[in-house]
């Protein structure tokens, strides 16, 4: 049954205030989501019959906001407001009336419109009730026909508005699969990272490989999948993967509170971080759970006692992940991000022996992870925690004790940096009697180090210092 809508403020009220006298309507995502009780998009769809392009540029003297053609094949505009705060998409009316429109569209809960004049839902192809019913069903037989990144498309539209692809759909997607080759690489990643973004996010990842969708886009990481590991694992490398996966989801949504309350709000703040693409450090640290142990089928070996082993693992891993981004034309910052997690996601590990550590065992940790230092940690907990194998319970323990004494440490690092040494090269060059160059440089690094371990606290001390180190 048609569900009356009304308009809601923002760019839709713009949008209503100006097309409304034309024949237009609101279309897709704007009108689902308004059913679903959600807020409105700041991206809105338009479609509108006659000149598109007088239609953009009106709105945009309205606000006033930048206008642009879209699509010169399709003859869309886009107006996006100056503080780029929404943007609206004006497009033209394809099919000679607005049922035809819809009846073109991708699934049957993106072919739902309104007229801005107001008036009831126009809903040609039952979209509201598969919405109730929560199912993802095709607005036409061929609809992936048109476009296969509709394939990658209805996983993440499945991750995002919790709904199941009905048979018809999931056939299609498979059969869809062998042409994502064809798709820009650009795309394809848009459509990823809204997928990993989503909670639902394990349940996409599996879904791609249910509709052989990841062979086409993701075959490093079905690559993971029957890679048997150690007895300290109780998961193939897929498996485990997905674990990892959804630890971080699950412990980013409680803001990491297994290390403390006073961490939760630093904690939170670094996730929301800007990182690249658009996306936070958040983002990244998925990524960085989903490609940390990428490159474990290459290193796997098996000794003579049956142990089985993934040497350099973190090391080829790094390259791979970089590589697999690059492949995917991600930004230059979250590729080096991703690959620094998978190549120092072991280092907290590797240290639980040792703990308590020194100051000087925590900066060695520290200035080794660099700019992840804080992420990373967060990223070994997860991996720490998918890992339930023979002394899992112990090992666990033994691990989150480690990283709650590391965190508040990282955290400063990541907000603050290593610490200055506390003379400039041009005072050690004074002092020492020593001239520019490389020397100095080691010195510089040797001073950074002796404060955090507070070995130096003095100008006297780090003339000292330095005087030792020179000697």
């Amino acid at each position: 049954m048609a569900k009356r809508s009304t308009p809601d403020g923002g760019p839709l009220e713009l949008a209503t205030g100006v097309l409304a006298d034309r024949l237009s309507w609101l279309v897709g995502g704007a009108v689902r989501d308004r059913l679903r009780g959600g807020e409105l998009p700041v991206d809105l769809d338009i479609v509108v019959e006659g000149d598109v392009e007088s239609a953009a540029r009106l709105l945009a003297r309205r606000v006033p906001a930048h206008a642009f053609p879209l699509s010169t094949a399709f003859g869309a505009w886009r107006v996006v407001a100056r503080d780029a705060s929404w943007h609206i998409d004006v497009n033209p009316l394809r099919g000679g009336a607005i049922e035809s429109d819809l009846a073109l569209r991708d699934f049957t809960v993106n072919a739902i419109a309104q007229s801005l004049a107001g008036g009831e839902l126009i809903d040609p192809l039952g979209g509201v009730a598969d919405l109730a019913a929560r199912r993802l069903r095709l607005a036409r037989a061929d609809a992936l026909e048109a476009d296969p990144l509709r394939a990658l498309r209805l996983v993440r539209l499945a991750c995002e508005l919790d709904l199941s692809p009905d048979a018809g759909a999931a056939a299609a997607a498979r059969r869809a699969a062998p042409r994502l080759g064809d798709v820009a690489a650009e795309r394809i990643y848009g459509e990823l990272l809204r997928i990993v973004m989503s909670d639902r996010a394990v349940a996409g990842i599996r879904m791609l490989g249910e509709l052989s969708l990841s062979a086409s886009v993701l075959p490093e990481l079905d690559a993971l999948r029957d890679v048997s590991q150690s007895a300290f694992h109780h998961l193939d490398v897929f498996e485990h993967t997905l674990a990892v996966l959804g630890e971080v989801v699950a412990l980013d949504a409680d803001a990491w509170a297994v290390l403390g309350a006073e961490h939760r709000e630093s904690i939170a703040a670094l996730l929301d971080e800007p990182l690249a693409d658009e996306v936070t450090r958040g983002v990244g640290l998925r990524f960085g759970a989903l490609l940390h142990d990428i490159a474990k089928p290459q290193a796997r070996t098996v000794a003579a006692g049956g142990q089985v082993r993934f040497p350099a693992h973190d090391e080829l891993g790094a390259r791979e992940a970089h590589a697999l981004l690059g492949r995917l034309r991600a930004a230059e910052r979250m590729r080096a991000h991703v690959a620094a997690l998978t190549l120092h996601h072991l280092r907290l590990g590797f240290l639980v022996d040792a703990a308590p550590l020194s100051r000087a065992d925590l900066y060695a940790y520290l200035s080794a992870c660099g700019a992840v230092a804080a992420d990373v940690t967060l990223l070994s907990i997860a991996d720490r925690f998918a890992t339930r194998g023979e002394r899992s319970e112990e090992m666990v323990a033994a691990h989150l004790a480690l990283a709650r004494s590391v965190t508040g440490e990282a955290l400063r690092w990541h907000r603050q940096g290593p610490p200055a040494a506390p003379l400039r090269g041009d005072e050690l060059v004074a002092e020492l009697g020593i001239a520019p160059g490389p020397l100095v440089g080691q010195l510089l690094a040797d001073l950074s180090r002796a404060r955090f371990t507070g070995e130096v606290v003095t100008r006297a001390d780090a003339i000292a210092y330095a005087r030792s180190r020179r000697a």
